[in-house]
């Protein structure tokens, strides 16, 4: 299905659609509701059959498969329920979810074109993009069967609260209240309580600070929509769903590197003259696109200003990022102007 890179949280190379599906995961959709028969027709598990029939739990679910294929000749056996008839996606894709999203909940107006609204619109899921220790990010493609309106997008699904390894709580919450106290106290607390009530707040901040930042024009991927703990945004890669290398993969020929660290400035302006800092700024966090550089995972936003750590905060993301880039021939002394800079505008200094 995929290329993988050699680290658990790096990006994968997706086959291109078109390319074999089985065994895609549709329990992933909790809303989605598996077809009744894999075959001809839906099994009888009450056991019934004949020595010259065999029986239908056994063998009809697998009747479009290898040596089991003869039997799809007892689709009229008494003991066969037929299949429903449906006119909904195929198994593993879903209809779109846009309208299950108010309008506080999809992505700033005006939108890109390529963003699809159509009610008509299916989701099929291609493949993992990159897993990470608080989400997951798959590659899907959202279009209207039977028009060439199509477009992909990365669908981040933040973990449920078994699963999820929230290392980063501690620190980025400061300034960040809740509307309701006792929600804010236990969260201070870090009671039972409060540590879902943390959890469930990332995905809902992710998309609120993609919205602001993609509004002021930070480099971020746009995002279009998000339902529960699953945001939908731009994908950034090729149209053959392969994603964009991380900033910390590319090799030295590839790289612009004065042309890449004016890009970065010119976001890190922005996010400063509003007030806040990434939070968690690395190479691993930064994608390029044919020369195109997008900032990623934002849900630890940092208020500067709020956050008795913020100055910390924003200096840390410049000097992690800075490495890189001084590793590849930028002059040190770039990397402490830039920290200067953005905390006058972020008026710390």
């Amino acid at each position: 299905m995929r290329e993988r890179f050699s680290d658990s949280e790096s990006f994968s190379r997706i086959r291109p659609k078109g390319a074999s599906r089985r065994g895609r995961r549709a329990e992933r959709f909790d809303d989605f509701e598996p077809e009744l028969s894999h075959g001809a027709f839906a099994p009888d598990r009450s056991g019934s059959g004949t020595p010259d029939h065999p029986e239908v739990g056994e063998y009809g679910e697998y009747a479009e498969y290898g040596e089991y294929a003869e039997y799809a000749e007892y689709a009229d056996h008494p003991g066969a329920v037929p299949a429903p008839a449906t006119d909904g996606p195929a198994e593993g894709d879903r209809w779109s979810t846009w309208d299950r999203s108010t309008p506080t909940e999809k992505g700033p107006e005006p939108r890109p074109a390529w963003v699809v609204t159509e009610l008509a619109a299916v989701d099929t899921e291609l493949g993992i993009v990159k897993t990470g220790k608080e989400a997951d990010v798959f590659l899907l493609e959202r279009g209207v069967p039977g028009t060439g309106r199509r477009t992909l997008m990365a669908a981040k699904r933040y973990r449920d609260a078994q699963h999820r390894m929230f290392h980063r709580d501690s620190g980025y919450l400061e300034g960040r209240q809740h509307k309701e106290s006792r929600i804010s106290r236990a969260m201070a607390k870090r009671t039972a309580f409060g540590k879902e009530a943390i959890a469930g707040q990332w995905a809902a901040a992710e998309f609120t600070a993609l919205c602001r930042l993609w509004s002021v024009g930070v480099a971020v991927p746009y995002p279009v929509q998000i339902t529960g703990t699953e945001i939908l945004m731009e994908f950034v890669g090729d149209a053959s769903g392969t994603a964009a290398p991380r900033l910390a993969q590319l090799r030295a020929e590839e790289a612009d590197v004065d042309d890449l660290w004016d890009q970065l400035g010119r976001s890190l302006s922005l996010l400063a003259r509003g007030g806040y800092a990434h939070g968690d700024l690395s190479a691993y966090n930064i994608l390029v696109h044919e020369g195109r550089l997008v900032i990623i995972d934002v849900p630890q936003i940092v208020d500067v200003v709020a956050n008795p750590r913020g100055r910390s905060f924003l200096e840390r993301d410049v000097r992690n990022v800075g490495a890189w880039f001084v590793g590849r021939g930028l002059p040190e002394r770039q990397v402490g102007e830039l920290v200067e800079t953005l905390e006058f505008e972020a008026r710390l200094a």
